[in-house]
């Protein structure tokens, strides 16, 4: 009998959309928490773990509207309008809808019965369901003579992100969304200084604005 795979977690994360989330993992040190369902949530399943700095996450694009796939996709970074493969691309256009990220573990935790992982760096959605958890082993995974394609010529520039608005977000919220804005979240052929753009982020609506190297964050609202 063929296994169906099923979600063994979901993820706690302070992306509740899909705009602004980064487009790798590790890009933004915002911090995450995976709740495993209970009859995964196995103290004993996690022995061993809390020794990795790091963890591989696969994971569902559950929130991607998709009807079937595409051989070649528009990678956003690519300016929207250069098609390549999909299987050069982390598109979630694919035959299979199966994320991989790397994340730091920062903690694990025994809580009402089942397991909770604290991780940074996550770029999964609010709610994604968790596939599978496995090490990230430096001395296999860690290739530094790699070659990145065409990723290797793309400008990855940061922003600076100013506030030209009051606003009562927490410190450390506020800490991990300039990190986000820095990466800038926008496609690639948006440029327009005058278009302001929104972001749900944690408990807030976020509008901003880029101009240059610049992110002006200019309204801070709380998410009904």
């Amino acid at each position: 009998m063929q296994n169906v795979i099923q979600p063994i977690g979901y993820i706690k994360s302070a992306y509740k959309s899909k705009f602004g989330v980064p487009r790798q993992a590790g890009l933004a040190d915002v911090s995450a928490v995976i709740e495993l369902l209970p009859e995964y949530g196995i103290p004993e399943a996690f022995r061993g773990l809390e020794e990795f700095s790091h963890i591989w996450l696969l994971w569902e694009f559950s929130h991607c509207n998709r009807a079937g796939w595409t051989p070649t996709v528009r990678p956003p970074k690519l300016g929207g309008n250069k098609r390549v493969g999909v299987f050069a691309t982390r598109s979630p256009y694919r035959p299979n809808s199966v994320g991989l990220s790397c994340v730091e573990l920062e903690g694990i935790e025994h809580k009402d019965g089942t397991v909770c992982l604290y991780i940074k760096g996550a770029d999964l959605m609010d709610g994604t369901p968790i596939y599978d958890i496995k090490p990230y082993l430096p001395y296999t995974d860690c290739r530094p003579e790699a070659s990145g394609g065409f990723t290797d010529r793309l400008n990855n520039r940061l922003l600076d992100v100013q506030f030209a608005c009051e606003n009562s977000i927490p410190a450390d919220v506020k800490e991990q969304l300039i990190r986000v804005l820095a990466h800038d979240p926008r496609p690639s052929y948006h440029e327009d200084d005058d278009r302001v753009y929104g972001l749900d982020f944690d408990a807030y609506n976020i509008r901003f604005t880029v101009s240059g190297d610049c992110v002006t964050v200019v309204e801070v609202g709380e998410i009904p």
